[in-house]
């Protein structure tokens, strides 16, 4: 069937008939909303580099949450801004650090909202790696004893699920086998798979304080030039028992996303990172884009890649934008 017989615009005269025939759609129940915690009480500071965007003290975080189930959100993934660091970032299993602690007040005020919770040492390390230093050399094996008592911490706090985001080899494997041991068995993991030494991670590095203190993470974390090492990231993380594997950063990565999407037919996860967030919304104060339409059209576009959940900052906005059907 040709022209004249076939007329493609058609389906695409006014609004209700492409609602009709829309092949992929965004709805509440695909976002991860971030959260930072941070020690303290009203506690609201403003991260420069990401408008609208807060490290947020425990009280806070409870009422922030409630409007995120409020506005349909299913959960959050929460990362701490602790009151100390040292070497070894002990800070980050200690139970009466800021991520715990936001934990155990979120699930008694709101025991219905997911709560994920990030598992890795840079936030929490006095140099700013993802883990144990010896001669300005990450050392995997000792990290997964850090990574494990920081997922076990999390659990016993009351986390529905743990993201590993280190990029240790044999992360999820040590932390599956300590949450089973210690009777955790259901918790499920979230790998960050492939993630991947980025720029676009720059502001979220200001929002956590986490710029190492010399060197780069490139010795952990992937080459972007690479694809099929990300395939055998995600595979061997299936391997050791992952039930949700994730791509990060998403926007510069949508064909990692397809490929993992199709290869394994698991669940997905995209995280929409700090640096995709702040380019947008500086170009929104410029008056250069709508924020709301490259908003949409950028997360859409990452669940058309094959994402089934992702995590972004737009969370909220996304959620008013659809609730108020200005989509």
């Amino acid at each position: 069937m040709k022209f004249p017989s076939m007329r493609m615009r058609r389906l695409r005269e006014n609004e209700e008939i492409r609602r009709l025939v829309r092949e992929t759609n965004l709805t509440t129940d695909d976002l991860i909303y971030p959260l930072f915690a941070v020690n303290g009480k009203s506690v609201k500071n403003p991260v420069k580099s990401m408008p609208g965007v807060y490290q947020l003290s425990v009280d806070l975080i409870v009422k922030e949450v409630r409007k995120c189930r409020e506005m349909g959100i299913l959960g959050v993934i929460l990362f701490g801004i602790p009151a100390y660091k040292d070497e070894v970032g002990s800070s980050s299993y200690d139970e009466n650090e800021a991520v715990q602690r936001a934990i155990v007040a979120i699930k008694k005020d709101c025991p219905e909202l997911l709560v994920i919770t990030d598992v890795c040492m840079c936030e929490y390390t006095s140099h700013g790696h993802c883990g144990i230093i010896k001669n300005r050399h990450v050392l995997n094996d000792p990290t997964l004893e850090i990574l494990g008592k920081i997922a076990l911490s999390h659990a016993r706090a009351g986390a529905d699920m743990v993201a590993p985001s280190a990029m240790m080899d044999g992360q999820v494997a040590f932390i599956r086998k300590t949450l089973d041991d210690n009777g955790y068995e259901n918790i499920p993991i979230m790998a960050y798979s492939a993630k991947f030494a980025s720029a676009y991670y720059g502001p979220f590095r200001d929002a956590v304080g986490s710029t190492p203190q010399f060197g780069d993470r490139r010795g952990y974390q992937m080459d972007f030039a690479n694809a099929d090492e990300a395939v055998r990231e995600v595979w061997l993380d299936l391997e050791e028992g992952a039930d949700i594997v994730m791509v990060k950063p998403a926007l510069a990565y949508m064909d990692i996303i397809h490929r993992v999407k199709n290869e394994f037919k698991v669940p997905v996860a995209a995280y929409n990172v700090s640096g995709e967030y702040a380019m947008i919304k500086a170009a929104a104060d410029k008056g250069w884009i709508d924020e709301k339409r490259i908003v949409m059209e950028t997360l859409i576009a990452m669940k058309r890649a094959g994402a089934d959940i992702i995590l972004t900052y737009h969370a909220k906005d996304v959620a008013l934008w659809l609730k108020e059907g200005r989509v």
